[in-house]
């Protein structure tokens, strides 16, 4: 190999994200179907024992590595709220958090639909689970069931951006959706 080759090359410590990088946009662009160790390996191109050698147990290591990324993303997403309370948070997280769901389809089917060894209201649910989550909290803060609020209005966010994704919902009634939802938890 050359010395211009390996400098191309990420470092060890940056493969994962690279994988998990390339991972997202496969999947984004031709859907999780596309994604395999194979194909991250050529397009990377590393050999698949190196994509094993940072993800182990393979393709679902990736998915909740991916899944990772998306619920850190999710949280930086809702970070315009902190400190905010009332109803005008509420319906602007409601809204940031459906619009994410729809802008970024195969990311959100990583953090909520497919198998990824993910854990959810755990102690080993991931840190970036729990930020979004407590993201969420924050602006359910003066409730003495913040927890068991918090848990309601994310199912229902996930129930409103899966069936608008699916064509279940009316995306063009969204807003008044979210209104509601948001009047109910407020």
């Amino acid at each position: 190999m050359k010395s211009t080759d390996r400098a191309a090359r990420p470092a060890p410590g940056e493969r994962e994200r690279v994988i998990v990088d390339r991972a997202r946009t496969i999947a984004e662009d031709e859907g999780w179907s596309a994604v395999t160790v194979r194909r991250l390996a050529a397009a990377i191109g590393y050999s698949q024992p190196v994509l094993y050698q940072h993800f182990p147990e393979g393709r679902s290591a990736i998915v909740a590595a991916v899944s990772r990324t998306g619920f850190a993303d999710l949280r930086d997403a809702l970070g315009a709220q902190s400190g905010r309370s009332g109803l005008e948070a509420l319906v602007t997280a409601a809204r940031t958090y459906v619009e994410f769901a729809c802008e970024h389809p195969a990311l959100y089917e990583a953090m909520f639909e497919m198998r990824s060894h993910t854990t959810f209201a755990s102690d080993e649910t991931p840190h970036e689970l729990q930020f979004a989550f407590n993201a969420l909290a924050e602006l359910l803060r003066d409730s003495s069931d913040a927890r068991v609020r918090t848990e309601l209005f994310w199912s229902a966010l996930h129930g409103i951006a899966t069936l608008e994704r699916d064509g279940r919902l009316p995306v063009g009634q969204r807003e008044e959706r979210i209104a509601e939802l948001a009047k109910l938890f407020r």
